[in-house]
This record gives structure tokens, sequence and C-alpha cells, in this order.
């Protein structure tokens, strides 16, 4: 059987703006991810940790080739010193362990964060393409193929409908759990052959590149939550974090995160300056549409007219949610939505509800508070409460 990963390029593209950015702003600093399912799998996930433990021992043989670090290199806002840590790049097997406890799958990475960031992404697509082998794959491709063709006529009759304001655009975010490499590559491939009116763009960064598709993608819970460790007043970590990436980018992958302390917290740091900065924002947790009016009234009072900045949404959707939201919004803000699991391992088959977070930095703990309570992550309930009261957080 092939390697789950053979090329170091198949990740998100959010995992290399932020890992240059850390790179750049701090590279010193210490983090521990952990591997977490939040549903109950069809079998213990323990007894793939013989199989993961393999698969990692391949990863860390991999090194990026010169044709993925030319592509690389060919995005604007990566830079050539950037390019040049990944070309000396390989990961250290010694900072990630897998073990288990019982019928869980304990995978943790600990070390230098810009030697173990990067894990989490391929970590997750190993498991879930390790977990999804043992069940009958025939039968789930052709229900996936059909099921994906019932995207497809979704979206052209959906095309029907009289046109608003801002167009109706969709990306694919399925890496971290779509059912197997092969399969995200087939409805990718199918999406972008059958509506390109609507299908833009994949977080993917191999298949980006291999189907001429635009990489999605700026930054993700970890990268903020970092800065609750760096030194800055906790108060201020959201203002640290925005601001370096500001410095980083100046003007490039101008959508930021919202929920790591949720969407009120997040408003308050959101001032004028970051708001004129930003090209708009991203949806992760939270009632979208609640979200987003908060959102939209945030432009207004500000007196920046929405119709100049971009709300991306990306929480658990599939095309019928999407629609629902865009007709909401759509003649009043650019709209995008990032579809995950639902493109990528929509195949019969129960999904896992699979993450690996950061929990560290520094030997400090680090939390999200999301407007999701089930997606609120920290293993330190003393830090969680102290963050709560910092931000006036009260769930």
């Amino acid at each position: 059987m092939s390697p789950v990963i053979d090329s170091l390029l198949e990740t998100d593209l959010y995992k290399f703006t932020m890992w240059q950015t850390m790179l750049h702003r701090h590279p010193q600093t210490e983090s521990e991810y952990r591997f977490v399912c939040r549903n109950e799998p069809a079998y213990p996930l323990a007894e793939l940790a013989e199989d993961v433990g393999r698969e990692l021992d391949h990863l860390c043989s991999l090194s990026f080739r010169e044709d993925e670090l030319a592509y690389l290199g060919g995005l604007r806002f990566i830079k050539p010193d950037f390019v040049d840590f990944l070309r000396i790049f390989r990961f250290q097997r010694r900072f990630i362990e897998v073990s288990t406890q019982g019928p869980m799958l304990e995978i943790r990475a600990r070390g230098p964060q810009v030697h173990v960031m990067a894990f989490e992404i391929y970590v997750l697509a190993i498991v879930n393409e390790l977990y999804f082998r043992r069940f009958d794959a025939a039968v789930a491709v052709a229900e996936g193929r059909k099921r994906l063709q019932a995207k497809v006529e979704q979206l052209k009759a959906f095309g029907a409908e009289p046109a608003r304001a801002h167009p109706f655009e969709f990306f694919d975010f399925g890496v971290r759990r779509r059912y197997s490499g092969p399969w995200q590559r087939e409805v990718v491939s199918t999406l972008k052959a059958a509506v390109p009116r609507f299908f833009k763009g994949t977080s993917n960064v191999l298949l980006a590149r291999d189907l001429g598709l635009v990489p999605i993608g700026t930054m993700a819970h970890e990268y903020l939550q970092t800065y609750q460790a760096l030194g800055v007043r906790l108060r201020d970590f959201q203002r640290a974090a925005l601001e370096d990436w500001v410095q980083e980018y100046r003007g490039d992958l101008g959508t930021a995160l919202t929920d790591v302390v949720g969407m009120d917290a997040f408003l308050g740091d959101f001032d004028l300056y970051f708001a004129k900065l930003f090209d708009g924002l991203r949806h992760d947790s939270g009632d979208p549409v609640v979200w987003g009016e908060k959102a939209l009234a945030h432009y207004a009072k500000l007196r920046i007219d929405p119709r100049s900045k971009r709300l991306v949404f990306s929480d658990g959707l599939d095309l019928p949610t999407a629609f629902g939201i865009y007709r909401h919004f759509a003649d009043r803000v650019q709209l995008g939505f990032g579809i995950g699991t639902n493109l990528s391992n929509d195949v019969g088959l129960k999904p896992l509800n699979i993450v690996m977070k950061l929990v560290a930095a520094n030997g400090q703990p680090v939390a999200k508070l999301s407007d999701t309570p089930g997606k609120t992550l920290c293993t330190d309930e003393t830090f969680l409460a102290y963050l709560r009261q910092v931000f006036d957080v009260k769930q």
C-alpha cells in the first residue's frame, strides 16, 4: 500500500503562511500539539497506532523537492529566505510521539514550533486515510461519486437563480478530514471541470499546483493562540498577532480569523486600523448569520463600506447551508465559502471529527474560546477561566 503522504506540498496553504510568520517573528517559540478525536469512531483508533507510526517514519524521510520549492517561491507572499529554510527542512521523528490509552489514539508533537507546527495536517490526513482503508473502498467511492454528481447538479440549479450583487464562490478545505488523497483529487478535479463559475480554489497546495487552481488560506487558530504565550499582555494578544501579520504580509492574505476568544472579544480589538488593513473576516464557529450581522454592524460603526470587504464562512458547511448564508448576505458584502468534510469525505461513511491543536507554547497553556462551546479546547482549566475573565467571555 502506498504511503498516505508522499509530498510535503500536500498540506493547507495556511500552514506555510503561519510557518513563515513564526520563523521570521518568533523562531525561538517552543510548542506542544495534541491529537483529539471529538466523536465516536466505528472501531478504536488505538488499533491504528502501529501504522500511524510507520507513516510518520516515512513523513520524516521526506524533503521538499525543487519543483515544489519553485512553486512556493512563485507565490508573491512567500519570501526567498523561507524557501531556503524549507529547502533544508526535515521533520524530526523525535519531536512526535504515538501512543495509546485504552481505545484512544494519542499523538503529541513537542519541540520548537517551527519544527513541529507543520505536523498537524499530515497527521490528520494519515489517521483519516488509515481509518477508512478498513471499509469497502469500492462501495464508498461509488457512493461518493453519486453524491458528488448530486452536488454538481445542485450548483447548476443554484446558478439559475437571479443574480446578486456579489457572486457565489466556494473552495475545497478538505485535506484534514478527507476520505483519501486520491478521492480528494477526484473531487477537486471534478468540481473544477464541472462548475468553474463557482469553484475557485483549494487549500491543498499540491492540488492547487497540479490542477492550476488558486491556493486558499491565511491563518488558523494556532497562530493567534501562540501569542497568548509570547510575552505580550494577555489582553493584547490578538492585536499583537494581527499586527505581526500585517507587517509580514503588507496587504496580502488579508482575511482574519475571529473566534479564538469569540467574535465579540475579537471585534473589541479589531479597530479602524485593522478593519481598513484586512480585506475581511473568517467565520469558524457559532451561528453564521449572527456572526455575519455582527461583522457588518462593526464595519458600519467604523464607517467602512461592507461591500469593499469579504466574509469567509468555513464552519462545517455543506452546499445548502452555504446557499442559505449567501442569499442572506450576498447583496451587502463579498462572500466566500470553504467547505471541507462535506466535499472530501461525503462517501456514505461517518467521518471522523479529529483535530490536532496547539495546547501549550513556551511552557504555558494556550486556549481557544470558541463561539461553539464544543470547540473550546484547553488542557488547563485555571488558564481557561482567566482567559474568560480577561475578555469578559460568559460561556
